[in-house]
């Protein structure tokens, strides 16, 4: 998996990293992007086992992301250690300093590093995690800034502050857009819908799952509507028309800035 995989990754489903026989039914539900998870899936106990069981399966020539402890934690060498063998993408569980990240990038020169901000510390420093070389985009760790913050982690308005910062940051430093957090309900998909076309209107990208059935939902939320596609291309053949100079789509002036925007939604529903 490289860089580019992960920047123009839709979906990221976790799989806990000590249940192997789950890593294949992961990959079949045909995620963008699979994350074998060493973190808070995994108690303290069967950290090593669980360490274990993901250096087989990338030993055997599989792709994925690995999310890996957080770097005050017992567990953070070893892991990095796993890294190192592997070179695998990289979810740093809750990021905050930029001397936390270079580690990684040093030990797997090349690999993706996806920041997952998860407390309030790590979205103040947002900015400068964002623009560390190495860093693919951001992850948003709802629940638990929910729980340090004190709020609902379905309360929108609560963390609106706080995805918009990702958003802005990412901007800033010219890497992806952020992925968003988990929708924790998954025995239906209207949830990760509804979530995942909010926090598509805000900026972000890319969704968190923690189920297969919530991938096909983010895909097709991921993917430009019949009226987005039929506007993008009137507004492109309009300014082709135009040939540079202002032009008018319905009653509505178009510019360089809404041509390139009608551009990138037809470049998505291409790839999608």
């Amino acid at each position: 998996m490289n860089a580019d995989d992960v920047r123009a990754a839709r979906s990221l489903l976790f799989v806990p990293g000590n249940r192997p026989e789950r890593f294949d039914k992961a990959v079949a539900a045909q995620p963008d992007v699979v994350i074998l998870d060493i973190e808070d899936a995994v108690a303290g106990t069967d950290k090593d086992a669980a360490r274990a069981h993901v250096g087989q399966w990338l030993s055997a020539g599989h792709s994925a992301m690995v999310r890996i402890n957080a770097a005050d934690t017992p567990w953070h060498e070893q892991d990095l250690a796993l890294v190192a063998a592997h070179r695998p993408a990289v979810m740093l569980a809750k990021a905050e300093r930029v001397e936390q990240i270079t580690p990684i990038t040093e030990l797997a020169p090349g690999a993706a590093v996806v920041p997952l901000i998860e407390t309030a510390a790590g979205v103040a420093a947002a900015t400068e995690l964002c623009a560390v070389p190495g860093v693919a985009r951001v992850a948003f760790g709802s629940i638990d800034l929910a729980n340090e913050l004190g709020v609902d982690p379905e309360d929108r308005e609560a963390l609106l502050l706080h995805r918009s910062t990702l958003v802005l940051a990412s901007v800033l430093a010219g890497v992806a857009p952020p992925i968003d957090g988990v929708t924790t309900v998954f025995t239906e998909t209207g949830p990760v819908t509804d979530d995942f076309t909010y926090a598509r209107r805000l900026g972000m990208s890319a969704k968190l799952c923690i189920h297969p059935a919530q991938v096909a939902a983010v895909h097709a939320a991921a993917a430009p509507s019949e009226a987005d596609i039929a506007w993008a291309t009137k507004v492109v053949a309009a300014a082709e028309t135009a040939d540079g100079s202002a032009a008018a789509v319905d009653g509505r002036m178009i510019d360089l800035p809404v041509v390139d925007r009608a551009r990138r939604i037809l470049a998505v529903a291409q790839r999608v």
